[in-house]
């Protein structure tokens, strides 16, 4: 579904956690990182579809998030023809976003990149909000900075002493703040600190049935 001048209809994530740090996923099988985003199906309001592809890429659902801001209007970028497939060239120019900005509700561990058989990511980490665009493919960095400075004025502020306490209550529960971290087995290259892979599945199957308890699990704390 394209408009008149050539751009499909998309929405953009910006996925904080508590401390406003973004969510950071790595394109599946590149070294890109980029945030959630997609296009809005026909009939779709851009949130309905924003809630969607949430739920696609990362697997959550509307009661792990809450609703913190939007762009006001649509942002766009033009695709290069090279990433264009043949049939589409000369018509298809690019996408144009609404941009949500999203505060997670629940827990690190409700995200899943695999939640449908078609996953966008394989790793994915918390980042400080002003993310590295030198990560970003080259055509998307100047929406990306658009979006983030549009938002960063909605920013939630937290109490520092209720960051310490909660930052406290997680490292009494895991025994480290970040011991939720789990590594891919057969990983080829490294990922920044703090970065996860996704666990395997059939692993992760594996580990949770009883009778199968011998399963190692070891999870990886980020140096």
């Amino acid at each position: 579904m394209l408009d008149r001048e050539g751009f499909r209809p998309n929405v953009g994530i910006i996925l904080l956690n508590q401390k406003n740090q973004v969510f950071w996923g790595k394109r599946i099988r590149t070294h890109s990182w980029q945030f959630p985003q997609g296009g809005i199906d026909r009939g779709e309001t851009p949130e309905q579809a924003m809630f969607r592809e949430l739920h696609e890429e990362v697997g959550l659902h509307p009661e792990h998030v809450r609703v913190v801001a939007r762009t006001r209007d649509w942002l766009r970028y033009e695709v290069p023809d090279r990433f264009i497939r043949r049939d589409a060239r000369g018509h298809y120019k690019g996408q144009k976003q609404i941009w949500y900005l999203l505060q997670l509700v629940g827990h690190d561990w409700d995200l899943n990149l695999r939640a449908t058989n078609h996953p966008e990511f394989d790793a994915w980490r918390w980042n400080d909000y002003w993310v590295p665009l030198d990560v970003v493919v080259e055509f998307k960095r100047g929406v990306y900075e658009m979006a983030l400075t549009e938002l960063a004025r909605f920013l939630p502020r937290h109490d520092s002493r209720n960051r310490y306490l909660r930052s406290s209550m997680r490292t009494r529960e895991c025994g480290h703040p970040d011991a939720s971290f789990e590594a891919m087995p057969g990983a080829h290259f490294e990922l920044p600190p703090g970065a996860t892979f996704e666990p395997d599945p059939q692993l992760a199957q594996q580990r949770d049935q009883p009778e199968n308890n011998h399963v190692p699990f070891v999870p990886t704390v980020p140096s």
